[in-house]
């Protein structure tokens, strides 16, 4: 059954001060450190206090766990040496963003100057899965289906709930603070990749963007790779976190692509009702309800997370899951 369903996975790290425990920027030091050991594995953010890591291509989640270990490890002690602390958590608990450091770069400049405060305010720390689909027709498919479980998806990730100095109230504020953007949250559906292909096409033709990477859904068919991008999560603290998060998402991946190759279809929902699950899980996290709409009721997610385990219960001993990252039923 498996057709590639490849990994990758990008983490963005907090730098932090270790008297103080506030964000810091480390004027590229790390970056730099870094690319004599990890080569284009650790990369420069726009927020100088932001490090993001991203794993080569990993043939299995256990493969994802190594390099994740790894690059966390080969950070975190090159962070030490220049006197930080690397954190992970998808908001700082205090720390200002009016205080921080932009990292000079032209990119980031267009960024600042398209939209201002927006960019300037999103200092906010994720977690990216990568899932490889060579098919572009099977990744819009899969990427269409998928978007239903984005809420529970993201519901296991909710870490942030502390937004310069305040409780929120949320579980996750980092997607609050990520909604000031344009085109992001729940992608629409799409019925072909020429519907989608157009939509991509006219927005560049209207210099709403200049590529693709300017689309910054919670969930996209990556522009430039193979692959389904799953982008809703909070930075996980632990790489087993991470890793189960991943294997999770590709899991689901699979089972969609398995069902499709078996002219069997993933109930189709609207954006509008996928939101809804999306702000209860933002809110509540594991410990709210969010809609069954098939039964058209509130559930506890928990009972929804345990549901959606046991849909991709058929495919996780092809795909390596269990024994590739320690975990067992």
């Amino acid at each position: 059954m498996k057709k590639d369903f490849s990994i990758g996975i990008e983490e963005e790290y907090q730098v932090i001060n270790p008297s103080t425990r506030e964000l810091i920027s480390h004027e590229q030091k790390i970056t730099e450190m870094a690319e004599k050991y990890l080569q284009d594995q650790v990369k420069a953010e726009m927020h100088q206090a932001v490090v993001e890591v991203g794993t080569r291509i990993c043939r299995d989640v256990g493969e994802g766990l190594e390099q994740i270990c790894y690059l966390r490890k080969n950070v975190s002690e090159i962070a030490n040496s220049l006197g930080y602390k690397i954190a992970a958590s998808g908001t700082h608990p205090f720390s200002a963003w009016q205080t921080q450091m932009i990292t000079p770069h032209p990119r980031y400049d267009e960024i600042i100057t398209e939209l201002q405060d927006t960019a300037r305010s999103n200092l906010i720390f994720g977690l990216h899965v990568h899932v490889g689909i060579e098919d572009r027709h099977m990744a819009l498919h899969v990427a269409n289906s998928l978007r239903y479980f984005l809420p529970h998806i993201f519901a296991l990730s909710t870490n942030s709930p502390f937004w310069e100095g305040r409780n929120t109230g949320f579980k996750s504020f980092r997607t609050k603070v990520f909604d000031k953007f344009p085109r992001t949250g729940i992608p629409d559906y799409f019925d072909s990749l020429a519907e989608y292909d157009n939509y991509i096409n006219l927005l560049i033709k209207t210099r709403c963007i200049d590529n693709a990477k300017k689309i910054w859904w919670d969930l996209r068919c990556h522009p430039f790779y193979p692959t389904v991008e799953v982008r809703i999560c909070d930075i996980p603290m632990t790489a087993k976190e991470t890793i189960a998060i991943t294997a999770l998402i590709q899991a689901l991946t699979a089972k969609l692509y398995k069902l499709r190759t078996c002219n069997m279809n993933w109930i189709v929902y609207k954006r509008p009702m996928i939101n809804e699950n999306k702000w209860r899980a933002s809110r509540f996290g594991l410990d709210g309800k969010l809609i069954d709409f098939g039964k058209e009721e509130e559930v506890p997610t928990k009972d929804l997370i345990y549901e959606m385990l046991n849909f991709v219960d058929d495919v996780v001993d092809d795909l390596g899951s269990l024994v590739g990252t320690g975990f067992y039923s």
